[in-house]
């Protein structure tokens, strides 16, 4: 079943197509110099969670045209300048939806069309349980092993996750 939600949520998050805002944030080494990076591996984060194949391929994908975009190289070589991995979460929250079933007070409609008036309301609510997922992409310098960027976006993906990379120099 969890791997289910899990799939689930990955097509939620490849959906280019949804009007759902998006968070989208960001973290980096202040002292890590990102001019010096020119190529990349993947690698992966043991026990984390992933997609499933056809999931991780567009992930993959996706992630590789930024990177592109942004003069990386992708090499097979353990020598690259950063290891790149990702994963994947899930949790769920409760949303709470009222309704409102009434006009209550007012001028125009209670006593006429100008008099005021009382109508009747009745607000009711139902809670349901959204999942909430989340996709991390963590680039490692290779030399030193140690993180250098994490990027997270959660609900859709899309091309302003690799936005702020690499950072801004001073």
């Amino acid at each position: 079943m969890r791997r289910l939600i899990v799939f689930a949520f990955i097509l939620f998050l490849m959906s280019g197509s949804l009007l759902v805002a998006q968070d989208v944030r960001y973290n980096y080494d202040r002292k890590a110099d990102f001019s010096k990076f020119k190529t990349y591996k993947w690698v992966d984060i043991k026990d984390a969670d992933h997609a499933n194949q056809l999931v991780e391929k567009q992930i993959r994908d996706a992630v590789e045209a930024e990177l592109a975009k942004k003069g990386l190289q992708k090499t097979d070589s353990d020598s690259a300048d950063l290891y790149v991995a990702y994963q994947t979460a899930l949790s769920t929250e409760k949303q709470f939806t009222s309704y409102n079933t009434g006009w209550g007070y007012g001028p125009g409609w209670g006593g006429g069309w100008y008099g005021g008036g009382m109508g009747s309301t009745m607000t009711t609510g139902s809670t349901s349980t959204i999942y909430v997922g989340q996709l991390d992409i963590d680039m490692y310098e290779s030399a030193k092993k140690e993180l250098v960027w994490r990027g997270t976006v959660s609900k859709t993906i899309d091309p302003k996750l690799l936005k702020n990379y690499p950072p801004p120099t001073k």
